[in-house]
């Protein structure tokens, strides 16, 4: 199949398609007598399962993964996609206890931590995030510390390391619009706001479990992949259009 043929199949231009192969993300090309390339099933297999593997677990992890499957190694690649299930399976815990914490702040005026505010050390301690982290945050409009009145060193209070904690929750996240649109929605909610750090949190938490959903469809064709890599005359099944952006 010629380049811009298999590039409408998939619904991705040439160029992308090009691309992948330059990387190594999907084998090299036959040529034809003329020299022009020729895309086989086999390439279509592989962008099926890059379509469907980028949207849940990010290009890196798919590149990675498909390159492991060029070196014939199938174990190291499943174990690589494993991880990133944990991984996820973490986050969740993580937000669901986050969402309890806010939710008690909220309804019950009950906040997680002694009501007293904290320094910059003991925020990054309390929350597991860097100092440096919490400071690029401030200056990118995330999250904005109150000020002591003496030495005008930085005091973070309770609600304060909700929203860190939150802020923290996305750090590890795929790229995509949804992630864009949660970091402008934390920006633009006070961290007094506790009601609208709540609904965010709950977004979030709606968006893992899109996302698992995603990792399930992705690994689905990763194991056709495997498959008719064993076997050339397995069914190519092609995923969703437009999961992709060229």
């Amino acid at each position: 199949m010629r380049p811009k043929k298999m590039a409408a199949k998939f619904m991705i231009s040439a160029s992308t398609i090009r691309n992948y192969e330059a990387k190594g993300l999907i084998p090299p090309a036959e040529r034809s007598s003329n020299g022009y390339r020729i895309y086989t099933d086999l390439h279509a297999a592989y962008l099926s399962c890059i379509l469907a593997m980028a949207p849940a677990f990010g290009m890196e992890v798919t590149a990675l993964v498909l390159r492991c499957i060029h070196q014939d190694k199938l174990k190291d690649a499943m174990w690589i996609i494993r991880e990133k299930e944990v991984v996820l399976f973490e986050e969740k815990e993580r937000l669901d206890k986050l969402i309890q914490d806010i939710r008690m702040y909220a309804t019950e005026n009950k906040s997680p931590y002694a009501e007293k505010t904290f320094t910059i050390n003991e925020a990054s301690e309390l929350t597991q995030a860097p100092k440096s982290a919490i400071r690029y945050w401030e200056q990118a409009g995330y999250v904005t510390a109150d000020r002591d009145p003496d030495n005008r060193y930085r005091r973070y209070s309770g609600s304060h390391l909700l929203k860190i904690r939150l802020i923290q929750m996305l750090q590890s996240s795929v790229y995509s619009e949804d992630t864009v649109y949660f970091r402008q929605s934390i920006a633009a909610t006070e961290h007094t706001d506790s009601l609208g750090i709540m609904n965010i949190a709950e977004n979030v938490r709606t968006y893992l479990d899109k996302i698992i959903e995603s990792q399930i469809c992705g690994i689905s064709y990763l194991h056709q992949l495997f498959q008719y890599t064993k076997a050339p005359t397995s069914t190519i099944i092609q995923p969703p259009p437009n999961e992709l952006d060229d």
